[in-house]
Formats: structure tokens, C-alpha cells, sequence
């Protein structure tokens, strides 16, 4: 069984209108809607930071690739994509 918790926010009155709006169209709660849209917001944040960490881990172990590589690289794919030769 998922346990949860309590958190207060505040919001702009016309935010709290706009949730309510949502809830009576969709039948569901405020609570509910808010929980999944913070939900939703940190996954996103949390993946956005974690690639982030990722990247800098990458620069420290040498795993790189110039900028002249890179577009050198997309360039003889798109050649290669508009019907050129390898």
C-alpha cells in the first residue's frame, strides 16, 4: 500500500481557479492533479540534472568528441541521407 504526505503550497488565486477548473473536468481531485503535475516536474528536473552529471563525468574521463569531429561527422550523414556516397 502507498503511504503519502501532507505539503502546503501556496498558489495565485487564479492558478488555484484554473486547477479547480481541471479537477471538476476531469473528476478529479486538486490534490491529485497538483501531486501528479509536481511529480512530473521533478522527474523531469531530476533527469535533466542527472544527464547534466553524466556530462561532466564524460568531460573528466576524456570521453569527447571535438566540435570540428562532431559536425564533420553529421555532415557526411547528411550527404550520405540526400543520396551522396560515403
Amino acid at each position: 500500500m502507498t503511504t503519502s504526505t501532507t505539503m502546503t503550497i501556496r498558489l495565485d488565486p487564479q492558478l488555484k481557479e484554473k486547477l479547480g477548473r481541471l479537477a471538476d473536468g476531469t473528476r478529479r481531485s486538486r490534490s491529485f492533479l497538483a501531486a501528479e503535475a509536481v511529480e512530473t516536474y521533478v522527474d523531469r528536473e531530476l533527469a535533466i540534472i542527472e544527464g547534466i552529471e553524466r556530462g561532466l563525468e564524460d568531460v573528466q574521463a576524456g570521453r569527447t568528441v571535438s566540435h570540428e569531429d562532431a559536425m564533420a561527422t553529421v555532415r557526411q550523414a547528411i550527404k550520405v541521407a540526400a543520396g551522396g556516397t560515403a
